[in-house]
């Protein structure tokens, strides 16, 4: 059994949280009228894809790497209707993601035999 790397733990626990505050923070977009319009429910499952990610990254399973690494490339092809800054900021944080969730000793941990 393969030990899991701190850095996927620090990653798996930064989608946990990124996807709960996301959550908390559109709450307000649930109420009145318009609460279950299609903008709100994708907002609110991309937020519930985060956290699924995350759980899943901390269970080992191999294709939460990979929901990870859709989760911010899906925000990197966000940025491209924003600012060259933004674009530039979630193109690093998916390479990082990418090196982070790819490496060596990532890898033997997420492989079929490492739990």
């Amino acid at each position: 059994m393969n030990k899991r790397p701190v850095t996927i733990t620090i990653l798996a626990c930064l989608l946990i949280a990124a996807g709960a505050i996301g959550i908390v923070y559109h709450l307000s977009d649930f109420s009145g009228r318009r609460s279950f319009e299609s903008e709100n429910l994708w907002i609110l499952l991309v937020r519930v894809l985060a956290i699924i990610g995350g759980v899943f990254l901390l269970r080992g399973r191999n294709w939460a790497r990979w929901l990870a690494l859709a989760w911010i490339g899906f925000h990197l092809i966000l940025s491209f209707f924003h600012s060259a800054r933004e674009v530039a900021m979630h193109a690093l944080v998916f390479a990082l993601f990418a090196w982070l969730l790819f490496r060596r000793n990532a890898r033997l941990y997420f492989s079929p035999g490492a739990r």
